[in-house]
């Protein structure tokens, strides 16, 4: 009988922990020696649901760093900054402390403690460090350590229903990008490595190397012909439709700079349409779909 993922398509990547990930078995990824990119910017996008009256809220938690500057930013809803925090400044940081935003429909408060953070290669902290959001006295979203947070979720006051829609990162440098995904609530958190070669590293045309946890998963040859293109893959039970677009690079004045997208997204099983085609009128509210958009700059 064959599996799901080949039943939906012939073309179907699937990804699971113990097989080789693809037929593209002996080119697995080994770690280059060339540093990967840098991520000037991370974005993540929260749907939460309050549990006493239904109301529903986007959040956008960003993370950024460059020269000048480095902070977070929390926004509600499409566009308005509620928050804005730079931990670079002398005069104005305040690593921790609270925040209160009233409305004439609710009222935001921010709790946040940076003074232990610990960064790696991201502009946003990997440990010692929480950032707490509250709506109308209930718990909308806490990030951090749970040594730290835990003296939220110990509060008498009630826990909304929360869940990570989006992730967006910014990179610039070279052309390999490297960072983690988790493709559902409960899935496996994968190592995400996007490789992108040349004539200067002996090869006769660029090639494109997509790989998940150490194994090649797609591999696009000559990519300057196929700078647009998608593939469907099979991770953790889900459909993720992968979508690249690396035309700016080939085609841009500037030879040695330009800009590609690289977008994956899950997707509902049971439909044959690209996410690209689906209407969001047509979808159940209930479902819940994730998406990592890594927009890569490429300045060397």
């Amino acid at each position: 009988m064959r599996d799901i993922a080949s039943c939906f398509s012939e073309y179907a990547v699937n990804v699971t922990p113990h097989s080789s990930c693809s037929s593209f078995t002996n080119n697995t990824c080994i770690s280059p020696s060339l540093a990967p990119s840098t991520q000037n910017s991370v974005s993540s996008v929260y749907k939460t649901i309050l549990s006493n009256n239904q109301k529903h809220f986007l959040i956008t938690v960003t993370w950024c760093k460059s020269h000048l500057n480095q902070g977070l930013e929390v926004s509600f809803g499409e566009e308005e900054t509620i928050f804005r925090l730079n931990t670079n400044s002398r005069f104005f940081r305040k690593m921790k402390g609270s925040k209160l935003v009233e409305s004439d429909e609710s009222k935001i408060e921010i709790f946040w403690d940076l003074c232990n953070a610990k960064y790696d290669a991201s502009p946003e902290p990997v440990n010692g460090f929480y950032v707490a959001i509250l709506v109308d006295s209930e718990i909308v979203l806490i990030l951090g350590e749970e040594t730290m947070t835990k003296k939220f979720k110990t509060r008498t006051t009630p826990m909304a229903k929360v869940s990570l829609l989006s992730r967006r990162e910014h990179c610039s440098g070279n052309t390999l990008y490297t960072t983690k995904a988790q493709f559902s609530e409960n899935g496996t958190w994968h190592d995400i490595l996007i490789r992108c070669s040349g004539e200067n590293e002996g090869l006769k045309y660029p090639v494109m190397s997509v790989c998940i946890d150490n194994k090649t998963v797609i591999r696009v040859k000559r990519l300057q012909w196929n700078f647009r293109g998608n593939q469907t893959l099979f991770v953790d039970g889900l459909l993720v439709d992968l979508l690249w677009d690396v035309h700016n690079w080939f085609f841009n004045h500037a030879p040695a700079s330009g800009y590609a997208v690289f977008m994956f997204r899950t997707r509902n099983g049971l439909d044959s349409r690209l996410w690209l085609e689906e209407k969001s009128e047509q979808k159940d509210e209930d479902t819940v779909e994730f998406s990592l958009l890594i927009y890569a700059c490429k300045s060397t």
